[in-house]
């Protein structure tokens, strides 16, 4: 199913799931077909306009996954939900040939951490003609987190989009087919991740539909006192009403229908 973009439906959210054994909220909770089935139908029920499927941890510190280990856990996945539902669905991936399988198997839109910068991946999306989420991630996700640095975090963040975004239209990717996200907790300290959402509106005045994806994350944790992962969700829930009541297309999340429900009370008061 191909994916609505259009302003109208803004914030959408896309429902998070993760078909590896590491990730840091839910790995190996849905890594196999029949699993995962029933996570997107509860997902679907609890208001996902979308499903994002990763078989790749990017967790900080985690290692990197083969091409053939990726499609062993992405494809069969795909493959299914799409034989159960036409939601739109989303894959987590960087890998090129992963793409490829990907979008033969049905899925409407490519969300690249490395905004399309490994070898062959513009050429890919190109090709393909689905939309490209592009993210900013300063390192890789194993050493990303030892030491971040910027002189002004916002301005050398949307710097780098901005070249992603030119990238992409030299490689004859439409500018339709563009989304951008800033990266929280990509290589970026708590003062980084607070700065970047306190001027998410810089990114949104690009004119390009702005993903967030801060569910459940290390930022909400340190800022409540060391908070474990599985007590996150009250964050989650306060920073995800400000980036869709700020602008933000997409709501990259874990918990679906609490999100769901904050989205339709921020949309009767900007209704009444």
């Amino acid at each position: 199913m191909s994916l609505d973009l259009s302003p109208e439906q803004w914030p959408l959210i896309m429902g998070i799931l993760n078909v590896t054994p590491d990730s840091f909220s839910d790995g190996g909770r849905f890594n196999r077909p029949r699993a995962a089935i029933e996570r997107v139908r509860q997902m679907i029920g609890e208001g996902a306009d979308m499903i994002d499927i990763g078989g790749e941890s990017t967790r900080p510190g985690a290692p990197a996954v083969s091409q053939e280990t990726e499609l062993a856990r992405v494809i069969p996945v795909i493959e299914a939900i799409r034989r159960d539902s036409d939601i739109p669905i989303s894959v987590d991936t960087s890998k090129p040939a992963v793409m490829r399988a990907a979008v033969a198997a049905g899925a409407s839109l490519i969300n690249d951490v490395r905004a399309l910068q490994d070898p062959g991946a513009l050429e890919t999306v190109a090709e393909l003609g689905v939309p490209v989420c592009l993210m900013h991630m300063q390192g890789q996700p194993r050493t990303m987190q030892s030491r971040p640095q910027y002189e002004d975090v916002v301005e050398e963040v949307l710097a780098f989009l901005l070249q992603r975004i030119d990238a992409c239209q030299r490689a004859g990717i439409g500018q339709d087919k563009l989304i951008l996200d800033p990266g929280f907790g990509f290589g970026k300290t708590v003062a980084h991740n607070l700065t970047l959402f306190h001027h998410l509106g810089r990114f949104v005045d690009t004119g390009y539909p702005l993903l967030v994806g801060v569910s459940r994350k290390s930022l909400i944790g340190k800022l409540l006192d060391e908070r474990p992962v599985e007590e996150r969700l009250a964050g989650s829930l306060a920073l995800a009403t400000l980036a869709g009541w700020l602008g933000a297309a997409v709501l990259r999340v874990h918990d679906v229908r609490e999100t769901a429900d904050a989205r339709a009370m921020c949309r009767a008061v900007q209704q009444a």
